[in-house]
């Protein structure tokens, strides 16, 4: 019987080390109401690792061969944050008309990715919005209670030593980002109110055309800023916008500028870009990307971005309306009718 039993703990361990040392793991899920025939794993890299099909009933099954870590199931339009490891034997169902609240795991891993959906719901309570329009006491005391209460949950379930460590680094990440971006946010709203009615921080810049453009050399007319980069989408989606004001309004007393953030090593393509979409105004091209004077004196950590400033130099407005937006004809008109 004592030989019976050593070699079922034998046999025990052996199970263990297997799953522990496999090279892949398994992954099935049923999905109700799918958006597609096919679905989508993606790294943290956003880098495809595998696409599988999916039958007309929403069933699938296949195995991953994965480095450990967190991964991006895509689905049509829905998109779901998975803990994978190989060893995992993890089984999915939901039902997309319902959303994530639908979703059910079972097997290996299933423990650790109930823990994501349950985690998305803890310190909701806090909204991460408004303590970024709190003051600075008030912002740290709401965001320690919210990573105190990610911590505690976690610490309250028995989980894979691997992912604990994974989510820990994980909620440190995300404090730091966010007290980083608050701390970006108020320093580029402090220097946007120290602009209005001020003049305007200056530039030289090259000129598409050859030589260098300053502010100074456009004193005495308005000037519509757009500051810009070639690998920009949304910017891109402003281009045709701002060519029909730029035609609309060309005899009229303003100028119009583009100013590219793009680095200096990407000089040829920024100028072949100008040239092949023809791109009006004055193109300008600035020295230090992101870290150019100009546009750390305006706070801009996003682009596109646009500025007004009047015929003697001075900040009509540091965040204009975009080409796109109607408004902008209403003010152009106003100033210069």
């Amino acid at each position: 019987m004592k030989k019976m039993f050593l070699i079922a703990i034998v046999l025990l361990n052996c199970l263990n080390t297997n799953a522990q040392n496999k090279k892949y793991m398994s992954f099935q899920a049923e999905i109700a109401n799918r958006f597609g025939d096919e679905i989508s794993f993606y790294n943290t890299e956003n880098k495809l690792v595998k696409k599988i099909q999916v039958n007309k009933d929403g069933f699938f099954k296949d195995t991953l061969n994965v480095v450990t870590g967190r991964y991006r199931l895509a689905e049509g339009n829905e998109n779901i944050v998975l803990y994978l490891k190989n060893g995992f034997d993890l089984k999915l169902k939901m039902d997309n008309q319902k959303g994530k609240e639908s979703i059910v795991y079972a097997g290996q891993g299933a423990v650790e990715n109930d823990f994501l959906i349950q985690d998305a719901l803890v310190g909701q309570e806090v909204k991460i919005e408004s303590l970024l329009n709190a003051d600075e006491t008030d912002f740290f005391i709401g965001l320690n209670k919210i990573k105190v209460a990610h911590l505690k949950f976690l610490e309250s379930k028995k989980m894979d030593p691997a992912f604990v460590s994974f989510q820990k680094q994980s909620i440190d990440a995300s404090y730091n980002y966010i007290v980083d971006y608050y701390k970006k946010m108020n320093e580029a709203i402090a220097a946007k109110n120290k602009l209005k009615n001020t003049m305007s921080p200056s530039f030289d810049y090259i000129n598409h055309k050859g030589g260098k453009t300053k502010l100074a050399d456009l004193i005495g007319k308005y000037v519509y800023i757009d500051v810009w980069a070639t690998w920009c989408g949304p910017c891109r989606v402003e281009i045709p916008y701002l060519q029909k004001i730029e035609e609309e309004y060309h005899d009229k007393n303003i100028a119009f500028v583009s100013i590219s953030i793009d680095v200096a090593k990407d000089f040829e393509k920024w100028k072949t870009f100008v040239t092949d979409k023809n791109l009006g105004g004055i193109q300008l091209l600035a020295d230090k990307d992101w870290n150019s004077d100009f546009i750390v004196s305006y706070g801009i950590s996003g682009i596109p971005r646009f500025i007004l400033i009047d015929p003697m130099g001075k900040v009509v407005n540091e965040n204009a309306a975009r080409p796109s937006d109607p408004e902008l004809r209403k003010v152009l008109d106003q100033l210069l009718n």
